[in-house]
């Protein structure tokens, strides 16, 4: 605790209070750094885990009051609010509507767990929200019906938790705190305290646990990932410039009787496999594979493309520049292999080849000489693909 400390003496009380009945917070209860500051007229936390408390008002809590709204803003930083805000367009002028939402989002779990919130904590209910749902669907309920907003007395005495809930700089807020690589290490240790805790120990709130969960092993934007592999695969393939003596050098002019090669950048020959055999979802094959679609549409390179059906062996190739033009023909056993083969012996060679496969089939030993491949691995329980693809996860759920 820095500035102030005699006159935040019911700090360390109100941290054991919170500690004791939130014991797998206790990492973010004290890794925070709380100063004094006179005439602010509530608590405050700003995105670098520092905490702002007005004496005169922490002097009329009880350590059960004051416990539970240092709770409330850890449960701030640990949900990343001020991230989220940015990224939901917050500014000073719609910040209210996202501190409800925020505020709603933490009490709907921690309410019920045991929080003794001085005033009257936002709820989801009170603007007419199901409970169980995140800040960004509150703000957009809110924002979309203004008259809903939560009224009433707001914990610490106001809607201004601070920057740490919103995202918009506070004056005064200076520099210090923690460094962003720290927070995250905190956060960390959190999430794992909140699992070991749910684990046997006692019970944890459902929104608290699947944040931990989420935190210590994030979903992955399959889309994203699959778009970054294929463009940093195109660009390691259109990035290569070479000497060619299909073009004359514009040189060639200069040096009597000599003929000089040009440098020659090549534009990448596309190719899709799509495992047809009888294990897999049509529909999540035609969902992955209008995704390729649309990104090498994005990319410019859709007219380029080939697919090939394959199940124990491979069709041939399909020239189309849409999705719709593709039979998927198949349903009997299972090769990525041969459907790799012959996407290596297609002429011109493609320089990336796109496999899209439930994953439960033979790969070849070693990648193919000359040519790139990405594995998009269709459904939950697909095995792994060789160390030699790069590989995208494409859930079920998708």
């Amino acid at each position: 605790m820095t500035g102030g400390q005699d006159r935040l003496s019911g700090l360390a009380a109100a941290r054991l209070w919170a500690a004791a009945r939130f014991p797998y917070l206790a990492a973010g209860l004290f890794g925070t750094q709380v100063t004094a500051v006179p005439g602010l007229d509530g608590v405050a936390v700003d995105a670098r885990w520092r905490m702002y408390a007005d004496p005169a008002v922490v002097a009329g809590w009880t350590p059960a009051e004051l416990g539970s709204v240092l709770v409330h803003h850890v449960c701030h930083l640990l949900r990343e609010h001020a991230d989220r805000a940015g990224a939901c367009g917050v500014t000073a002028d719609n910040s209210g509507a996202w501190l409800q939402a925020a505020d709603a989002e933490i009490n709907d779990d921690m309410v019920p767990a045991g929080l003794a919130m001085p005033g009257n904590p936002v709820l989801p209910g009170d603007f007419g929200a199901l409970p169980g749902k995140l800040a960004e669907e509150y703000y957009a309920l809110l924002k979309k019906e203004p008259s809903q907003a939560a009224a009433g007395p707001r914990p610490c005495q106001g809607l201004d938790c601070g920057s740490g809930a919103d995202g918009v700089p506070r004056d005064g807020e200076g520099q210090g705190g923690l460094e962003p690589w720290l927070a995250d290490l905190l956060r960390r240790q959190v999430a794992q305290d909140i699992i070991t805790h749910g684990d046997g120990i006692g019970t944890v709130p459902a929104g608290m646990l699947r944040w931990a969960q989420q935190m210590l092993a994030p979903t992955v934007d399959w889309r994203r990932l699959l778009a970054a592999e294929l463009r940093r695969a195109i660009a390691d393939i259109a990035g290569v410039v070479d000497y060619s003596y299909q073009r004359p050098s514009r040189r060639a002019s200069a040096v009597s009787g000599v003929i000089l090669p040009a440098l020659r950048r090549p534009v990448p020959e596309l190719a899709v496999v799509c495992d047809t055999s009888g294990s897999m979802s049509e529909d999540l094959l035609a969902m992955a594979l209008a995704e390729v679609e649309g990104l090498l549409r994005t990319l410019g390179l859709a007219r380029r493309l080939r697919v090939l059906a394959c199940d124990a062996a491979a069709g041939p190739a399909q020239r189309v520049s849409s999705v719709r033009q593709v039979e998927l023909t198949g349903g009997g056993g299972t090769d990525m292999g041969a459907g790799i083969a012959a996407a290596y012996a297609l002429r011109p060679r493609p320089a990336l080849t796109v496999v899209l496969t439930d994953g439960h089939t033979p790969w070849p030993s070693a990648a193919p000489k000359g040519m790139l491949v990405v594995a998009g691995l269709l459904g939950d329980e697909a095995p792994d693909a060789p160390g030699w693809a790069r590989s995208v996860r494409i859930p079920q759920s998708a």
